[in-house]
């Protein structure tokens, strides 16, 4: 397992032009990615078949909650978000994605930002790079975020900023949505949905961030007329400046990793890469989330784990580079507000324990860098010292009670 790094270094300083590798160079070479056999998580894999939740079947809570007790992630249908629009976004980001670096530059993430271009932030956690673009968004602050990128706000601003603006507000509704049939899988009657939402407004105040990540190939060697990605008006064509990666077999898109929020809605184009990690029986594994055109895939966080008092897990996962396909995908994460303490709700709780103590988001995250600093960075695979370990309640502290139903601001 790579060392983890210092958790103050700046991704600002760790881009590389993926476009002029002709090998993989240290920095971006990582050990220990086939310990574990991949699956197909298709149609047909049996135990091994992602869970499909289709909203609107009469029975999708039954189905929520099975997957989230055993998976931590399904796929999600019938979720109304049109699939016209999900086309739409993607080609805008393979557009963005496209432009020259200098332009994409100018939107760098710096230091300790939240937004911007460039690594995502579980990079500062490790010592060796990924190999992937990314671009962190406040959907409440696209567009003066993105006039960084094009300064001169013309045609493909206004364009991008529309088609997300419009993706975002789908997305809102949808989580929102999402966020209610959680509630009634956990087993809440109406009315004790309801005095949650009065009591903690999880619906209300819920948070929201967009990632973009592209998992870049090299079009090199195919003919000229298919060198091509799609440019934000679906009619313009740019010429694909970037690689393939030399060796996928030692580079990965993103490192394995459990979200630290609520939930996160994954977009992703009809390029498989996302893996699930499952314990065995028969023996650990990592399971391919098949591609399946106009579905989302649903990731649960560590903050929902703790939410639900562990009943609902949060899914450990990783982004592979694929040998001869770009890869796209948009995640959107939702968590609660900043000042808002997480703690077990008490009608989950019930007449039991909280199995976690309450605390802000902001705190979890500094759990969580001392839990990757200490050596806990894969997380499943250490046998001690996760950050959701380091904040669960021993079942003999008395003092756990006042955990319970925590979540105010």
């Amino acid at each position: 397992m790579p060392t983890p790094s210092k958790l103050n270094k700046d991704p600002h300083n760790h881009y590389f032009d993926l476009g002029a590798a002709r090998q993989v160079p240290e920095t971006h070479a990582w050990e220990g990615l086939h310990e574990h056999p991949v699956v197909d998580g298709g149609v047909g894999a049996g135990e091994d078949a992602v869970p499909v939740v289709d909203m609107q079947d009469p029975h999708a809570a039954e189905a929520v909650a099975r997957a989230s007790e055993q998976w931590g992630a399904f796929l999600l249908q019938g979720h109304g978000v049109p699939r016209e629009l999900l086309a739409r976004v993607e080609a805008g980001i393979a557009g963005m994605f496209a432009l020259p670096k200098t332009d994409k530059m100018r939107a760098a993430r710096q230091g300790g930002d939240p937004y911007g271009y460039g690594l995502p932030h579980i990079a500062l956690y490790f010592s060796k790079t990924m190999w992937s673009e990314g671009y962190s968004l406040s959907p409440t602050n696209l567009r003066p975020e993105l006039r960084k990128i094009w300064p001169d706000a013309g045609h493909d601003y206004s364009q991008f900023c529309g088609v997300m603006e419009e993706f975002h507000k789908e997305m809102r509704a949808l989580a929102d949505k999402l966020m209610e049939l959680f509630l009634v899988a956990l087993g809440l009657t109406g009315p004790q949905i309801a005095g949650v939402e009065a009591e903690h407004k999880l619906t209300e105040t819920m948070s929201e961030t967009i990632h973009l990540n592209w998992y870049v190939v090299q079009m090199a060697t195919l003919p000229a007329a298919t060198r091509v990605s799609t440019c934000l008006t679906c009619t313009l064509l740019h010429a694909c400046r970037y690689p393939k990666c030399p060796d996928p077999k030692r580079a990965l898109g993103m490192k394995a990793h459990t979200d630290s929020g609520f939930f996160a809605l994954l977009m992703q184009s009809q390029v498989p890469g996302l893996h699930l990690f499952r314990h065995g029986p028969p023996a650990d594994r990592w399971v391919e989330v098949p591609a399946v055109p106009g579905a989302l895939v649903v990731n649960i966080g560590d903050l929902f784990q703790i939410l639900t008092n562990g009943r609902f897990r949060s899914v450990y996962h990783r982004a592979v580079v694929n040998r001869d396909r770009e890869r796209i995908s948009l995640a959107y994460f939702l968590g609660p507000a900043a000042n808002a303490k997480v703690g077990p709700l008490k009608e989950v709780v019930g007449g039991g324990r909280p199995a976690y103590r309450a605390l802000t988001w902001p705190e979890y995250i500094i759990v969580r860098k001392e839990a990757f600093a200490n050596g806990g960075a894969d997380l499943e695979f250490t046998k001690g010292g996760t950050a959701l370990e380091m904040v669960s309640i021993n079942p003999d502290d008395d003092d756990g009670m006042d955990d319970q139903g925590d979540i105010s601001s």
